[in-house]
């Protein structure tokens, strides 16, 4: 096992320049430099549509080609079966319009109320077309964790759609146990995997459907879903005529950002060293990410224990096994003036539902939400004091 160094990620990412203390990343991360590189480069150099002809024909292809292994790594799935997107929104829309056209009325899909609406709204919606029938999966609110899944699942079940982490609460509900338990039921698994990705070493086979988001673990802003190649071949999503149907391609609409996948090479690149070891960037990635994991939870158990000694802080985030996501809420103030007050101190904790429509209205959080403290790996203890020192004196200015 490799050794993690803060100081030296730190390093790394321009914009921490700025002074500001970025606890943020849930809503996206900072950018290392070698990723911004990579974009610029691809940018400035010659390149063209796919092909083998001419130099910027084979460039395009490699940068292409390139991108899907290194999330196949990163993930520890198929290359041949990853699918780049605009977002992760936009791939799980067009992945549930394809779906739609194997249900029928009578056929049953699962949505939980623990799950940002990107995994919750586009399956609605698809059902509702073809006439399906919606269950709704939800979660205890004292815990943060998730329900049983077993009393929803039948013979009429054709999907289930689930967070690998909760991206308002970090929730991680036990996505293997889930996906044994819809295979036996004959279904499908989607895994949103946008918040997890980032903060634990991740094995998307499980799962049916696994869709992340680059953005969010230092890379540009696009959706990356992996799928087996096998499960791509059976699905026949809306296309255009001349477009290829050739499995990913099929999937992917137009031409793909070569700069934005540049970048998300990059990006897993970048992780891979983040002290860890191993003979292929799989193993680097997996020992990195354990270590990423290791150093984040070291740091949330004791913001927790010091936010908790703050007077009138309510947390909601108490799963056993979560990302290092904090929710909370302090008497007297609304979570979008705590958030304001942060900001003035170059604290960036941001104030919000945060798209988790679903969750924030079971905890009856409504629209006003709570402030979210996300941890990174770029996060070190003096960002942690100046959110303590922050909060304790929003808390001093409550009781004058």
């Amino acid at each position: 096992m490799g050794v993690f160094d803060v100081v030296a990620v730190r390093k790394q990412f321009p914009a921490l320049d700025e002074g500001a203390a970025h606890f943020d990343g849930p809503g996206g991360s900072q950018t290392p430099r070698v990723v911004a590189d990579a974009v610029a480069r691809t940018l400035t150099s010659a390149m063209a549509n796919r092909g083998a002809l001419t130099a910027a024909e084979r460039r395009a292809d490699e940068t292409v080609v390139g991108a899907r292994q290194a999330i196949a790594d990163l993930l520890g799935t198929d290359p041949r079966g990853v699918v780049f997107g605009r977002s992760m929104t936009q791939l799980t829309y067009d992945f549930s319009r394809t779906l739609a056209k194997t249900w029928q009325p009578g056929d049953e899909v699962v949505v939980t109320r623990l799950d940002h609406d990107a995994n919750v709204r586009p399956w609605v919606q698809a059902a509702e077309a073809v006439g399906a029938t919606v269950r709704w999966l939800g979660f205890d609110t004292e815990t943060s964790e998730l329900d049983d899944i077993t009393p929803l699942l039948n013979e009429r079940t054709r999907l289930v759609a689930v967070t690998g982490a909760s991206n308002l609460l970090g929730t991680r509900p036990d996505t293997e146990r889930i996906a044994h338990l819809v295979h036996q039921a004959g279904a499908l698994l989607y895994v949103d995997g946008v918040h997890l990705t980032p903060h634990a070493p991740v094995d998307a086979a499980s799962a049916d459907f696994y869709v992340c988001s680059p953005y969010k673990f230092f890379g540009p802003h696009l959706g990356a879903l992996t799928a087996s190649p096998e499960l791509l071949e059976s699905l026949r999503p809306d296309k255009l005529a001349p477009a290829t149907d050739a499995v990913p391609e099929r999937f992917e609409l137009g031409t793909l950002p070569y700069e934005l996948l540049a970048g998300t090479t990059a990006a897993v690149d970048f992780i891979a060293g983040l002290g860890g070891t191993g003979s292929t960037r799989g193993e680097r990635l997996r020992s990195s990410l354990q270590l990423v994991e290791e150093y984040e939870d070291g740091l949330r158990v004791q913001l927790e224990t010091r936010l908790a000694a703050v007077p009138g802080i309510t947390r909601y985030a108490r799963a056993a096994r979560r990302t290092p996501t904090l929710l909370f809420t302090l008497d007297g103030w609304a979570p979008a003036a705590v958030a304001e007050r942060l900001a003035a101190a170059d604290v960036n904790a941001p104030a919000g539902s945060f798209y988790a429509y679903e969750p924030a209205r079971h905890l009856g959080l409504g629209a006003a939400g709570a402030v979210r403290v996300g941890l990174a790996p770029y996060t070190d203890q003096s960002d942690v004091d100046r959110l303590v020192e922050a909060v304790e004196s929003l808390d001093a200015v409550s009781r004058d």
